[in-house]
């Protein structure tokens, strides 16, 4: 077998697109034939596996079928379906990244999103012991700590002047009835021990 000279061989290619371009389904044939082993080669390069790797060549081929008469180089023929095959790999292997199939096995190790029986039993006693511990404070610390629970950063200011106290004082405060609150829950919890 004897070396094809490029030149040659891309005359060729020209003289089967003009003639494939006539309808020749000989010359359709003889294209598929000398350039499918390349544009296999292009979409295995891009990572793609065997049978992505034939439907990318079948797709470059069908697109040519109805591109054929847009290419006005026939000398061109072959970048174009190069080109072609490129693009439609690297959007099957972006496609496949986005549906890649979720092993069973690896659900089954992430915890629930919700408390099982037995959480929520443990975090019902918690909000009980909680409850009855705040009903124990003084009713200043009740107020202040029922304003500060449910904001992440509270306004001193607002709190200062909803409570009728200085603003200065709300920290300070603050600790004060946290403090009781965690020795109540805590003697809570070694009587029930």
């Amino acid at each position: 077998m004897t070396p094809v000279d490029e030149r040659g061989s891309g005359e060729r290619i020209a003289a089967l697109t003009d003639a494939a371009r006539s309808g020749s389904d000989e010359a359709i044939g003889q294209l598929v034939t000398e350039l499918s082993p390349l544009l296999w080669q292009v979409a295995r390069a891009a990572g793609l596996d065997r049978g992505d790797a034939e439907d990318v060549v079948q797709t470059a081929w069908l697109r040519l079928l109805d591109h054929l008469l847009d290419i006005r180089s026939p000398a061109a023929l072959t970048s174009w379906l190069v080109i072609t095959t490129r693009r439609e790999a690297w959007r099957v292997r972006a496609a496949d990244r986005k549906i890649r199939p979720v092993r069973d096995d690896w659900l089954a190790m992430l915890p629930d999103a919700e408390p099982g029986s037995e959480e929520q039993a443990i975090l019902a006693e918690q909000h009980r012991a909680l409850r009855a511990a705040l009903r124990q404070l003084p009713p200043r610390c009740q107020e202040l700590l029922r304003i500060v629970a449910f904001v992440p950063r509270p306004d001193y200011a607002a709190v200062a002047a909803e409570l009728g106290m200085p603003v200065g004082s709300v920290g300070p405060t603050r600790g004060r009835c946290l403090g009781k609150l965690r020795t109540l829950l805590t003697s809570a919890e070694g009587s029930e021990q």
